[in-house]
């Protein structure tokens, strides 16, 4: 997805540099200077300068963030712009950066709505000062030209925004745009109609734009593609020009734009933070800390004495008490000289060891310009720097600590400091317009850097009060070598597991020792397994001549796969939908469990044409030996309480407890899949074990508790992974599965209809072909639970979509939606790739590419790079196609299609 930022014109040339963004993929351009475009005009230029250098063609997808303002509301972050303005790490979400800014957390939102949107829709237009959340997931995106996200606010708010007004009966459909209505019209209006709050998150067709381009054209201009200059660009206005032209019966008449598609949407659970005054920028932050966490709790651990207080990137040495309040603190020095009050902010200050006082709403920049030159600029809490106050030159550049000290203090009202008022006297002045022109932003970025620096060891140094074990740790232990950082101090055995498991994750990735990354796959192998390794008293529960008999389906995850994997559920709680499915009208997993008279245990696999003799508890214990063909059984048997830990009663050997449980144990496996499917085999074959011995030894567990304690067997074996493989198998059907945050991963059950599984008009339309192509999990599993560990931002982010994006399937398959359902397994696909790009090895791909066309979507199961490919043709025709392409030229010589069938029994067991 291309982005383009419309920025103030001294970040344009920096961007990238300060920013660590990639050229290819944002464009940065600016207002001609002196022109004013309005924010149609404005995108009229970012789009004709874009294709015009070849950073995009007509018709690609696109954002445009308008963040080009004078911010004369918000002096602070004027010289780099609202967009850049640094936000505090909130304590409620993980893997944010410590140097994130509004842009970071902007985008991921933005991002979502556009992979949801039609193709159709090709360019989102949103504003740089504002920071949206959705608490919910996104409905479904209409086609239509123009689609426009709104809130229902009261009418207080609304007044102060362009509103969409929509008939009660039509809520959907935009009736008219207004833009800041009074409230007593408002009132009128709610008689009849409902209105929505424009939040400025607008997406438009090619069409739709053409049309606002040709609008934003002088005539001569109108249709031209290229060769556009500043001269030919007239004002326009999105909202207020164009906006009024849209709806059934809009305020402006236009035919051409009267005739455009217009859909209203409201923001499912939204929030609107607005980060446009100095007063928003405090008050936004709050109310998204809020929105999440009870700020009392933080001022009663002591974090804070009033919950408005934000320091970052900074080094402060005040204590603050409860009478400061709307305090914020960045890229500064705030030292124990420093007095503050109320309604004060702090920002670009070098390090100084100045006395100064603020008063109430007295709030201090500074800007470093040129080389070794700053600029002092004092404002009041209220200022908005309009006319004459951007353009005159009020504010002194000096060269050194001291006089810039001086001359700040005789400028916040110190008038018995006749040194800062001779320096204000002699200095050059500066306009706050030429302080954004001019500005070293650079520097300024470097400063801000060193005190990130500084901070880092401060943030870890006390765990229970600190946000480090929430931050991104990859980023943290580069920051540490890079700046040749101390390492901090251990944590006490008393800290949270959770947080001890990041701490030695962090230390891996800062020291480069593997006892640190060992120790916390421990940590976590420890608190999945503490609940549910309670002793077992095994008793032979069948007659002599008896076989209990136990076979189940496999599983295909269609959404939400990976968010069931520790630690991520153990964090955030989990969310996959699967289908439990029998191969060629078999359960392909079986297990044969009969006494012995021999008291041993004996263990055989037909599909592997291997067997053992376990005579020893030692032995019975190497079900973590690498390569055993009989790993799964081993521990099963163990955590069924024949090895003496998991023992209720102490036997001397095992051939005692053998006697006294009546019987040896001869178990036979079946696998009719190979190893490596993505159909979650070793899993599965686990429950099935474990379900096998739970009713051969009367151990009285049920589905769910033989689903956990495959769960717990997949941690003594060190492979790790998560439970919907299990659950997938183990319960039949179709079905979503959710679980909460905590070490207790049982999740909730939520059954759905398999119609379009099972009709005739659908069965034929899924598809299961055997690539030939085999990739284990276990490499794939440890490289992406490390980034869970470090709370790597890429990772989190994408899992908490692959959560919502499993409610979607959910509501597409309640509704029967066919086509929605093989367009979001395709979905499911591209977010796997984003986690891992291994999933989509080359020789796959050769398979995928010949296909693409006929499939609504398709993804190989599990965690790919080979295995079974799952198709959902788009129709029986598509479906035919398929089969004759891929049977006519095979991916290799054991690559065939599989019949799959849904299982409506789960995992079954009898005996003889």
């Amino acid at each position: 997805m291309k982005k383009l930022l419309s920025l103030p014109p001294n970040l344009v040339e920096c961007f990238h540099e300060i920013t660590h963004t990639s050229p290819t993929e944002w464009f940065c351009t600016n207002d001609p200077i002196g022109s004013k475009l309005g924010s149609g005009g404005g995108t009229t230029w970012a789009v004709e300068e874009a294709r015009r250098t070849g950073f995009m063609t007509e018709g690609e997808r696109c954002i445009i963030v308008h963040a080009g303002g004078q911010s004369r509301r918000l002096p602070s972050y004027a010289p780099s712009g609202k967009i850049l303005t640094p936000i505090p790490v909130f304590r409620w979400k993980r893997g944010q950066r410590l140097s994130q800014n509004l842009l970071d957390l902007q985008m991921p939102l933005y991002l979502q709505i556009m992979e949801k949107a039609p193709q159709s829709l090709t360019t989102m237009i949103v504003s740089g000062d504002v920071y949206i959340r959705a608490n919910a997931p996104l409905q479904d995106i209409p086609e239509a030209d123009v689609v426009c996200y709104g809130l229902w606010v009261d009418p207080s708010l609304a007044k102060n925004h362009g509103v969409f007004v929509s008939r009660r009966d039509k809520p959907d459909q935009l009736d008219h745009m207004l833009q800041k209505p009074s409230v007593e019209t408002l009132g009128k209006l709610m008689q009849k109609h409902l209105f929505l709050m424009d939040i400025g998150v607008w997406i438009l067709s090619d069409k739709a734009l053409r049309l606002l381009l040709n609008r934003s054209l002088s005539a001569e201009k109108q249709g031209v593609t290229s060769g556009v200059a500043p001269s030919d660009i007239n004002y326009y206005d999105l909202y207020s020009d164009f906006g009024l032209a849209l709806g059934n019966n809009p305020k402006i008449a236009d035919p051409e734009l009267n005739q455009l598609r217009v859909a209203i949407l409201p923001l499912p659970e939204g929030e609107f933070h607005h980060y446009g005054t100095s007063r928003e920028m405090i008050s936004s932050t709050l109310a998204v800390q809020n929105s999440v966490i009870d700020q009392r709790k933080i001022m009663q651990n002591g974090v804070k004495p009033h919950p408005a207080i934000f320091v970052q990137n900074a080094d402060v040495q005040i204590k603050f008490t409860a009478d400061n309040s709307e305090i914020w603190i960045e890229n500064s020095t705030v030292g124990s000289g420093w007095t503050l009050s109320n309604r004060n902010i702090v920002t670009g200050v070098p390090a100084n060891n100045w006395a100064l006082h603020l008063e109430p709403e007295q709030c201090v920049d500074v800007v470093p310009m040129g080389a070794t030159s700053w600029v002092a600029r004092p404002y009041r809490w209220n200022d908005t720097f309009k006319g004459d106050a951007q353009s005159t030159p009020l504010f002194p550049v000096v060269d050194s600590i001291d006089e810039l000290g001086n001359v700040v203090d005789w400028m916040t009202g110190n008038s018995n400091n006749i040194i800062g008022e001779q320096i204000f006297a002699k200095a050059r002045k500066m306009s706050a317009e030429e302080i954004s022109s001019y500005a070293d932003l650079r520097r300024l970025e470097a400063q801000r850097r060193a005190y990130r620096a500084m901070n880092w060891p401060q943030i870890a140094q006390n765990y229970e009060k600190s946000v480090f074990y929430q931050v991104n740790l990859s980023d943290a232990a580069a920051e540490f070598k890079a700046n040749n950082l101390p390492t901090p101090e251990p944590l006490p055995e008393t800290a949270d597991r959770l947080t001890r498991i990041s701490d030695a994750m962090f230390r891996n990735r800062l020291t480069g020792l593997q006892r640190y990354e060992d120790e916390a796959f421990a940590l976590m192998r420890e608190g999945l397994t503490a609940s549910t390794t309670t002793p077992q008293q095994p008793r032979l529960a069948v007659y002599a001549d008896q076989i209990v008999w136990s076979r189940s389906p496999v599983r295909i995850d269609l959404a939400g796969g990976w968010t069931d994997t520790p630690p991520f559920s153990l964090m955030e709680g989990g969310n996959v939908v699967n289908i439990a499915i029998e191969l060629n009208g078999q359960p392909p997993l079986q297990v044969y469990i009969k006494p012995s008279r021999d008291y041993r245990i004996t263990l055989r696999s037909i599909d592997l044409g291997a067997a053992e003799k376990l005579d020893t508890y030692e032995e019975l214990r190497q079900f973590n030996k690498v390569g055993s063909p009989f790993s799964i059984p081993k521990a099963a048997l163990a955590l069924a309480g024949f090895v003496p830990e998991f023992c209720a009663t102490r036997y001397l050997s095992l051939e005692e407890q053998l006697r006294d449980f009546g019987s040896g144990i001869e178990i036979t496996l079946l696998s009719a899949i190979p190893a490596g499917s993505g159909l979650g085999t070793s899993s599965i074959l686990a429950s099935t074990v474990i379900g096998a011995i739970n009713d051969f030894c009367g151990l009285g567990w049920d589905r769910y508790d033989i689903s956990n304690r495959t769960l717990v067997l997949e941690q003594l074996l060190t492979t790790g992974g998560g439970w919907q493989d299990q659950y997938g198998g183990v319960l039949h059907g179709v079905k979503l599965l959710q679980s909460q945050a905590g070490w207790q991963q049982q999740p909730l059950v939520r059954w759905l209809p398999d119609n379009i599984f099972t009709a005739p008009e659908y069965s034929k339309l899924h598809l299961l072909y055997y690539t030939g192509i085999t990739r284990t999990a276990k490499g794939i599993l440890a490289e992406i639970v490390r980034g869970m560990f470090l709370n790597s931002t890429e990772h989190l982010e994408i899992l908490e979509e692959m959560k919502s994006h499993a409610l979607d399937m959910h509501d597409a398959i309640q509704r029967n939606d066919f086509s929605t359902m093989g367009r979001l397994i395709r979905k499911t696909w591209t977010q796997n790739q984003r986690l891992d790009l291994g999933t989509n090895p080359d020789a796959v791909r050769a398979i995928t590419d010949r296909i693409d066309d006929l499939c609504l979507g398709y993804k190989l199961p599990g965690a790919g790079g080979g295995g079974y490919l799952y198709m959902v043709a788009k129709d029986e025709e598509a479906a035919a196609r398929i089969r004759k392409i891929l049977m006519a030229n095979p991916a290799n010589d054991k690559a065939r299609f599989v019949d799959m069938t849904l299982s409506h029994k789960g995992l079954e067991i009898s005996k003889s």
